[in-house]
């Protein structure tokens, strides 16, 4: 399963580094996951590291629905 990034991304930059898999990187007008790469940090993280550094909600999942974590 892979996560995509929305038209709601603000083009912060904070999401591609915290990629353990490398599957984040800047597109033409935002950032874009490659669904080959992305395994939503399982073995790595209990959480996308993507969706915890991003301050917006621009995430869905596989199956196109909004990918929210609880913001504290």
């Amino acid at each position: 399963m892979a996560l995509s990034i929305t038209d709601e991304c603000i083009n912060c930059g904070l999401c591609e580094p915290v990629c353990p898999t490398g599957a984040i990187s800047q597109g033409d007008e935002i950032y874009v996951i490659d669904p080959d790469k992305c395994n939503e940090c399982k073995g790595y993280f209990d959480e996308p590291q993507c969706v915890v550094v991003g301050p917006v909600d621009c995430f869905l999942d596989a199956e196109g629905k909004p990918f929210r974590l609880p913001r504290t």
